[in-house]
């Protein structure tokens, strides 16, 4: 019954989140504007209109009240003086009365101390007895009492009031004198005579109340249609911004504009239009490279080629050419090739960085032999122009690294600080390390580079200086890719540059990869390293901890001792089973049958609880690894908490 209900509601929620998804004018800002604009309208308007039609109601039957109540004051006089009350002959009482029940279009009944109703405009109750709490009260309260009850149900007001003859009294002592009169005291006495009940029609409250009601709701109604349109003026003035906006960004989308977009109207709008002008400027710059990067790559590559073509034009052309020249000719060539060969390896490597499914291939390397080698490497090419080459190696430093993304790092900004430098200049590598990265510095004494460039000499297919980058073969890419695989590991690459001084580019790599940044991997150490330490301070979980390790090592212990009594008497059933005869077999077979599964019951337990010993003890090996490395004292109380285990386990 309740996994039906829970299915019903379950079914209730998809269709309900169904038919929403259908409404999807919904999700409009400008519809949502309007109904808050329309609500936050229109309920003060119905508020106002009960709040106003309920004061009125409520003014008008006190009004009423009092009224008659100031009448029926006078008529409790009238009744005293003319002695109404003993002597129900007086004419004159009678018309008064009966003029009240008229004028205010209601019942009057005058009732005796005995609860006998003596006078009723109606003629109805004469001379019957009334039973009513709030006449037996008004009897009962010494002059105090009276109610007023307003039955807006039937349209009616009920009022009960008593009928008081008061008295005054001077009791004068015939010894004091005229002069001390000023001392006598007077003394008044009042006395319930009866009760008069009234009963009076509010109809007319009701009718005028009816009356303000349909002016309000004409009222009412006239206000709806202000709010609503004014709801669609100021929701579509609200969202004009955003409109706007929305037109800028698609005729940018579209093609038929590539300028800023600008909407001052809200700050909201502001910053998404800043936001999407970053991304344009973005976009337009990358396209922008992109573009002067294909030109140049065309004419790179286009150039080689041009170049080879007129060299072999022109020994084609002779019918007998020096050995001398074709040596030449071919030398020429051969600089082509590998300057071409050049420009598609950097295409390739560029390529190859981009793609995210390409992992890297991580071992455990040695940086300082991978700059050694390059520093080999491009000895020649520093030789032609006599750029001294040091190495500096500070520390030997053993990381886990992809070696060919490191050598390429090395490759592409040793070979830029020889390619940007001086004659006669010097280039320094510098092979640094911590306790988490290690460091590779690359310094130079070359042309520097502005301060206006800094900022996107990472940037793909960007070269500060166009002309000399074409004459020295440079394609704006070795930094990019650079970059990129120094992110790859993890880590940081920086710069500081003086115009006309040199250029010093730092890179820091963590020494161990993680598939998560240096930063994160501490963080998560840090914390399983103080929850293994607030576990270990709690002494209810170590008591937790090392009954389970008692009642484990007891378990396998028990199964070991049982382990080669149930493989004894497995055997010595079959050997009396041979030996007995045809009489005994058959209950010795049984027994076996009975034995056997209890045997391999046992035999699953037994692997159970050794696997379970297995994955404690991995679990306590990982945990005492990490606190070998950040809490000497962490593994300290591990390893007592570990001998007091096998002391009780003994």
């Amino acid at each position: 019954m309740q996994f039906d209900q829970v299915k019903s509601e379950i079914f209730m929620k998809e269709r309900l989140k169904k038919i929403l998804d259908r409404l999807t004018f919904l999700k409009s800002l400008r519809v949502i504007f309007f109904i808050i604009i329309f609500v936050v309208g229109v309920v003060p308007c119905v508020l106002v209109q009960n709040g106003i039609l309920r004061d009125y109601e409520k003014r008008a039957v006190e009004v009423r009240v009092e009224r008659v109540k100031g009448q029926l004051r006078s008529l409790a006089n009238h009744l005293i003086t003319s002695n109404y009350m003993v002597n129900q002959e007086s004419g004159l009482v009678d018309a008064q009365l009966s003029e009240f029940a008229t004028l205010y279009d209601g019942r009057l009944l005058i009732v005796d101390p005995n609860l006998t109703v003596i006078k009723d405009t109606y003629g109805l109750s004469e001379n019957k007895t009334i039973v009513s709490q709030d006449v037996i009260s008004c009897l009962t309260a010494d002059g105090s009492g009276g109610s007023e009850n307003y039955d807006a149900k039937y349209g009616f007001i009920e009022i009960v009031m008593p009928i008081i003859e008061t008295r005054s009294m001077r009791d004068l002592d015939s010894a004091v004198r005229v002069s001390d009169l000023s001392s006598a005291y007077k003394t008044q006495t009042n006395t319930i005579r009866g009760v008069m009940v009234a009963s009076t029609s509010t109809e007319y409250i009701t009718k005028t109340k009816e009356i303000l009601r349909r002016k309000a709701m004409l009222l009412l109604a006239m206000m709806l249609v202000v709010v609503f349109f004014a709801s669609i003026l100021i929701s579509g003035a609200l969202v004009r911004p955003f409109e706007v906006l929305s037109r800028d960004i698609r005729e940018v989308k579209e093609g038929y504009s590539n300028e800023p977009i600008s909407a001052p109207q809200y700050l909201e709008t502001i910053h998404i239009a800043d936001a999407f002008n970053n991304v344009l400027g973005r976009m337009n710059a990358l396209d922008q490279s992109r573009q002067e990067f294909v030109a140049n790559v065309s004419h790179e590559l286009k150039t080689p080629m041009t170049s080879m073509k007129v060299l072999a034009a022109s020994l084609l052309s002779e019918d007998e050419v020096d050995p001398a020249v074709y040596r030449e000719f071919l030398e020429d060539i051969d600089h082509e090739i590998d300057r071409e060969n050049k420009i598609i390896s950097d295409l390739l490597a560029m390529v190859k960085e981009d793609r995210s499914d390409v992992e890297l291939v991580v071992v455990r390397t040695n940086i300082n032999e991978l700059a050694e080698s390059a520093m080999k490497r491009l000895k020649p090419i520093a030789r032609l122009r006599n750029i001294e080459l040091t190495l500096v190696n500070k520390k030997e430093v053993f990381a886990e690294v992809d070696a060919t993304r490191i050598s390429q790092i090395m490759n592409n900004l040793v070979e830029n600080a020889i390619k940007y430098n001086r004659d006669d200049g010097r280039v320094i590598l510098t092979i640094d390390a911590d306790h988490q990265y290690f460091e590779m510095t690359v310094e130079d004494t070359g042309i520097g580079i502005p301060e206006e460039a800094q900022g996107k000499v990472y940037e793909r297919f960007y070269r500060v200086d166009k002309s000399r980058s074409r004459e020295i073969g440079g394609t704006g890419l070795g930094l990019s890719i650079t970059k990129s695989a120094a992110l790859r590991h993890h880590g940081t690459i920086s710069m500081t540059s003086k115009e006309g001084e040199g250029t010093t580019f730092v890179v820091r790599i963590p020494l161990r990869y993680s598939t998560q940044p240096m930063e994160l991997r501490v963080g998560d150490q840090r914390r399983q390293i103080s929850r293994l330490l607030r576990v270990r301070r709690n002494s209810s979980a170590r008591e937790k901890y090392l009954e389970k390790t008692v009642h484990v090592s007891r378990r396998k212990s028990k199964a070991e001792k049982e382990k080669p009594e149930k493989k004894n008497a497995v055997k010595n059933g079959k050997n009396r089973r041979n030996q007995q005869n045809l009489q005994t077999q058959d209950p010795q077979i049984e027994n076996a049958q009975t034995q056997k599964p209890q045997a391999e019951n046992l035999q699953a337990e037994n692997l159970q609880v050794q696997n379970l010993q297995a994955e404690n003890t991995q679990i306590e090996n990982d945990q005492a690894k990490k606190l070998q490395t950040q809490k000497p004292q962490a593994e300290n109380r591990e390893q007592t908490s570990e001998k007091n285990s096998g002391e009780v386990d003994a």
